[in-house]
């Protein structure tokens, strides 16, 4: 049974800092690219962060470079995304997710392109809830 499993989120004033974790079960990790997601309220799933532990390409999105760093323990399947400077607009539920295609052997190895799109993803997480406070 493949598991995706976050940690971490939690209250934090703006200017604060969280590291979430993604620990992986059930998959050859380094077959795989991990990706961190968040969902607002009423907003749709976008794309944070990717790495692909085996390559070690990383990929971020515009709004959280500079602040948000992802990196991995492959020893133990653990994915981590450290968020730095934290303001109210990173509010949300995040979520880790596993890609085959974006991994070392997938169509779009090495392509932060893709990296955002959701349907590229082949397993996720229950989520993990951060809310900044201003």
């Amino acid at each position: 049974e493949v598991q995706l499993v976050e940690s971490g989120g939690g209250l934090v004033q703006a200017g604060g800092s969280l590291r979430l974790s993604c620990a992986a079960s059930g998959i050859v990790f380094d077959e795989y690219a991990i990706g961190w997601f968040r969902q607002a309220p009423g907003k749709e799933h976008e794309g944070v962060s990717c790495i692909s532990p085996s390559e070690g390409y990383i990929c971020y999105e515009d709004s959280v470079k500079g602040r948000f760093t992802i990196s991995s323990d492959n020893a133990k399947n653990t994915v981590y995304l450290q968020m730095n400077n934290l303001k109210p607009e990173d509010t949300a539920v995040y979520y880790c997710a596993a890609s085959l295609s974006l991994g070392p052997r997938g169509p779009y190895s090495g392509s932060c392109y893709y990296t955002s799109w959701v349907n590229e993803y082949d397993y996720w997480g229950q989520g993990t809830q951060v809310t900044v406070s201003s």
